[in-house]
């Protein structure tokens, strides 16, 4: 069997498609995050993209969806950030924010909350 073609990533978006999630708008945040991803080249088998994007099941915040998870490696370490109530624009942010390797935005993030 030939193995597949391999592409470096910077980094890893989840977004929920569970049932409460969907019900506050994620089927169609995950059909505007994918179209948006593609035309900016930022999905991974894109020219310079560097982003894996997946829908997921369930992430274990359902009363505050849609609910973002990111993974990325930054300066050796596992960095995550764990956003709820996510629109697009604030999908897009984490995805650029991943694509140049800046920080991840604060403002919808509820892994720092105490």
């Amino acid at each position: 069997m030939t193995p597949p073609k391999f592409f470096p990533t910077n980094g890893h978006l989840m977004l929920c498609q569970n049932t409460t999630c969907l019900q506050r708008g994620a089927g169609f945040l995950h059909q505007s995050l994918t179209v948006a991803l593609e035309r900016e080249h930022l999905m991974y088998y894109k020219t310079d993209g560097t982003l894996r994007y997946t829908p997921s099941g369930c992430l274990g915040a359902c009363s505050s969806g849609p609910i973002l998870a990111c993974y990325r490696e930054k300066d050796g370490l596992l960095e995550q950030g764990w956003y709820h109530g996510v629109t697009l624009p604030l999908a897009l942010e984490v995805a650029r924010a991943v694509q140049e390797e800046g920080d991840l935005p604060q403002g919808g993030r509820f892994d720092l909350l105490e």
